[in-house]
């Protein structure tokens, strides 16, 4: 790591994407329908896979239930009580699956999966075994393959770990967001730092691969004081990875957050002061920073890729998982097959009404043309491996960099007057510094964001 001024913390915090893909999902059009998404399915059927040669697939599956609404919430999740909804909801994610090994062929390899939500341990042991059970029958998980679920800490014990693990999962994240009373008092989201610690020493002597902790700043409530608290148990309980974000006040979009008081939101320079701790904080505990929000010891497998050029990014944020195909599967889900994103229908209702109809629950999407593929490779490179070389851009894409990036260029200079990168005849490198505004630098390539000044609908870069 390497300091950075509150000055130049303070000018780049800006609204912009995270660019878990490129283009991102603000530009996905219902014109791209489930006949798009079918037609993708079977390019890739007839692709390397019809010469026996399948490449590895990626999944993500959404359980949308949460027994109780957290305030500062973004997703898309229902909030209920009523556990027996999620037998329902299996069932219809047992016929998007039938659905999509129709066109694909079973025993599809996957060498990456992950639950997310709402809340996955929602669902009972059983109903995750059954679940398990039923992507096992329909895709081959490669033995040594990245297979996680988000955990509320509320939801399980030790022995629910346990039977984590003996389903397969060997990668685990608890959200915590902050330890502080007072804040989880005004977010609704009560968990004993006593809890969490427990289920950590247990996660340990069970065996996870890898466990992380999310935590948000700028919440309400929350002060620099109390949240280098946080930061002083999270050292303590000392994770693999560390998620660390900024909350984006956005209630306008997202009605959860209207039960927030804004007059208890931190300012900005506490925010700063925040963020400066937490930097300060892991690089003492000895983490590497990853990118962006992201930061692990050296020794796991996400500081590893990093170091050797191997690092990914997808709809979950950064991967050691070789670039491939992602299928999302369950309601919002959103995936990625050859050049094109699709995502699900956004209600339980469109998403269960699709299915019956016995059609893929596709509500939009996103065909990408040579311009966005091309920016989209440089743009990876550069949240990835933190550099772009033009040969290799040129030589894949069949143009001069120089000349189709012109004005991108001339931007990027300014950002190097900054000392955030560094341009040659070559390429051009993001610096150490840079490393904490990489989304900036980023966003230079974004032709859809610097034609469209309306940024307020992303969440801060810092």
């Amino acid at each position: 790591m390497t300091t950075v001024s509150p000055d130049l913390l303070r000018r780049f915090d800006v609204p912009g994407p995270r660019y878990t893909s490129y283009p991102t999902a603000d530009r996905f059009v219902e014109a791209f329908t489930a006949a798009d998404y079918g037609q993708a399915l079977a390019q890739r059927r007839s692709g390397p896979a019809a010469l026996g040669q399948p490449q590895p697939l990626s999944l993500y599956l959404h359980i949308p239930f949460c027994e109780s609404l957290c305030y500062y919430c973004a997703c898309n999740k229902i909030i209920t009580k009523h556990h027996e909804r999620a037998a329902t909801y299996l069932r219809y994610l047992s016929r998007e699956v039938d659905l999509h090994t129709a066109r694909l062929g079973l025993e599809q390899p996957v060498t990456q999966l992950h639950l997310g939500g709402g809340t996955p341990t929602f669902l009972s042991d059983a109903e995750l075994g059954e679940l398990m059970a039923m992507l096992r029958r329909s895709f081959a998980l490669v033995p040594g393959g990245e297979y996680s679920i988000e955990i509320d800490p509320r939801t399980v014990d030790g022995a629910r770990l346990a039977t984590l693990a003996e389903l397969g999962f060997n990668r685990i994240s608890f959200g915590v967001q902050d330890f502080d009373p007072d804040v989880q008092k005004a977010v609704h989201r009560i968990q004993p730092a006593e809890q969490v610690f427990a289920l950590m020493e247990q996660a340990r002597a069970i065996g996870f691969d890898s466990v992380n902790i999310d935590l948000i700043y700028g919440l309400p409530r929350q002060t620099p004081e109390s949240f280098a608290r946080t930061l002083a148990q999270v050292q303590q309980l000392r994770p693999d990875r560390i998620a660390l974000y900024a909350y984006a006040h956005l209630p306008e979009r997202f009605k959860p957050q209207r039960r927030i008081v804004s007059a208890e939101l931190p300012g900005a320079a506490a925010k700063l002061a925040m963020l400066s701790q937490s930097l300060s904080a892991f690089e003492a505990a000895g983490y590497v920073y990853i990118g962006m929000d992201h930061f692990a010891l050296p020794g796991d497998a996400l500081a590893v890729a990093k170091r050797q050029g191997r690092l990914h990014r997808n709809f979950q944020g950064y991967s050691t998982q070789p670039d491939c195909d992602l299928i999302g599967l369950g309601v919002s889900a959103i995936g990625r097959i050859g050049a094109t994103y699709s995502q699900n229908a956004k209600t339980m209702e469109e998403y269960c009404d699709h299915l019956d109809q016995g059609r893929l629950p596709v509500a939009r999407g996103l065909a990408l043309s040579r311009d966005d593929l091309a920016r989209r490779a440089v743009i990876v490179a550069l949240m990835c491996q933190g550099q772009v070389l033009f040969e290799s851009i040129e030589q894949a894409w069949l143009l001069d960099f120089q000349t189709y990036f012109a004005a991108e260029l001339e931007q990027l200079g300014e950002l190097a007057e900054e000392g955030l990168v560094v341009l040659d005849d070559a390429g051009i490198q993001v610096t150490a510094k840079g490393w904490f505004f990489v989304r900036a630098v980023a966003m230079v390539f974004d032709r859809y964001l610097q034609a469209d000044r309306n940024r307020a609908k992303f969440s801060r870069i810092i």
